[in-house]
């Protein structure tokens, strides 16, 4: 029982690395640099194997008889890789004080994850560790074939590469600058994140459980990022229980409050409080591609951001507000599984997420508050309302829409 308690709480640490590590800018860098390391032990294995010293015997232009001349190519691409690397980021480093500063801090982590940066500062850093691992192998022998010829022409060809990778990166960094980049970077991340968790056409309707419903209270206080659903629908089923989570995704949960029920016939004992623990995952952080509501709250943060006076930019909180009101129209035709059945289709989960209502009383109601006397706003907003009131057909959405398409038009008159 002790062992099967620990493996709960080391796929729990498990999952919550694994979201750490992922989104670190360090960890495609460092696979990278590990697979260059790998190519130098091969590449260097091929040079002083037989074949290799042969291939050196036979063609002449591939070899280099002088150590002193492979150790200066080799130091020389190295040194240039290194001052290659510190220019190409601090312009990374320029930019998201930027952004941080202009937008969100909650921006710089999607643009902290930006794959394509990873793989421009990997291929640096992979460089440098192939050269230097290269660098250590050259021998001041008199035949040539002991100088790593082979690995040094590749490294000439990977250095020619990096150059060019730097000429793009720099095209890249200059794109990246814009704000209608960084906001439709955040729109495709939540939309994709949104069209994964939300894929009914009709909504879900849940009946209520049968039988007492018993508390399950927080352990630690955080941000409840969702549940790891093979494990939980598991415990359920071996269990008898139907279990309702209280809250959606995103939702700050203090400790000791109530973060779920569950339903049975008798209460469960302590270790199975803890291992129905191990399973809700509490932690601080935004990841957009677990909660497309991350994707929400920073869109409408950078709205306020740039209507706020000290940066006074309203077309960038209108590129932000036709962001939302995509995701909004994404979500009127789109809804979410509320239940995780069993085989025997019973429900044995069920969900809590946020309605059309509540997304648009937390992202769009923020905005109009804040910019409701600039024209901006005011033009953007009913062009908005007007798209998503056609495509509503839920009675309280349109009430809803409606509502806030009069609130605009009064003060479009003023």
């Amino acid at each position: 029982m002790l062992e099967k308690k620990m493996g709960k709480q080391f796929n729990k640490f498990l999952r919550k690395s694994y979201n750490k590590l992922v989104s670190s800018i360090a960890f495609y860098p460092a696979l990278i640099a590990i697979g260059f390391l790998i190519i130098s032990y091969l590449m260097l294995n091929l040079d002083f194997s037989e074949t290799g010293k042969q291939v050196k015997t036979n063609y002449n232009w591939i070899r280099l008889k002088d150590a002193s001349t492979a150790r200066s190519i080799v130091s020389t691409i190295a040194g240039g890789i290194i001052s290659l690397m510190v220019f190409s980021f601090s312009m990374v480093m320029i930019l998201l004080n930027q952004a941080a500063s202009q937008m969100s801090n909650r921006m710089l982590e999607g643009m902290i994850g930006n794959r394509f940066q990873q793989l421009v500062l990997g291929a640096y850093i992979g460089t440098i560790v192939y050269a230097l691992f290269l660098l250590s192998t050259i021998r001041d022998l008199e035949s040539g074939i002991y100088v790593p010829a082979l690995s040094i022409y590749l490294l000439l060809l990977i250095t020619i590469g990096d150059i060019f990778l730097f000429i793009y990166f720099l095209h890249y960094v200059t794109q990246s600058v814009k704000f209608e980049t960084i906001i439709s970077r955040v729109h495709h991340k939540t939309y994709d994140s949104l069209a994964k968790n939300c894929r009914n056409k009709k909504v879900d309707f849940v009946s209520e459980p049968k039988g007492q419903a018993r508390l399950v209270l927080a352990e630690a206080s955080g941000y409840y990022q969702g549940f790891d659903k093979r494990n939980l629908l598991e415990f359920a089923v071996k269990n008898d229980l139907i279990i309702r989570l209280l809250h959606p995704p995103g939702s700050f949960i203090m400790r000791d409050q109530a973060i779920a029920h569950y339903f049975s016939a008798a209460s469960i004992d302590s270790q199975q409080q803890e291992e129905l623990h191990s399973n809700l995952d509490i932690y601080n952080g935004e990841p957009i591609d677990n909660c497309f509501f991350y994707g929400f709250h920073q869109l409408t943060e950078v709205a306020l951001k740039a209507l706020s006076p000290g940066i006074n930019d309203p077309q960038t909180a209108v590129i932000a507000l036709h962001a939302l009101a995509d995701l909004l129209l994404c979500r009127l035709s789109r809804h979410p599984n509320l239940t995780v059945a069993d085989n025997n289709d019973h429900a044995r989960i069920i969900l809590s997420e946020r309605s059309f209502k509540d997304l648009f009383v937390e992202c769009i109601n923020p905005i109009w508050d804040y910019g409701a006397d600039d024209r901006y706003i005011q033009n953007t907003m009913f062009a908005v309302l007007i798209q998503l009131i056609s495509a509503a057909s839920n009675e309280e959405e349109i009430t809803l829409l409606v509502s806030m398409q009069a609130e605009v038009t009064n003060k479009r008159k003023i």
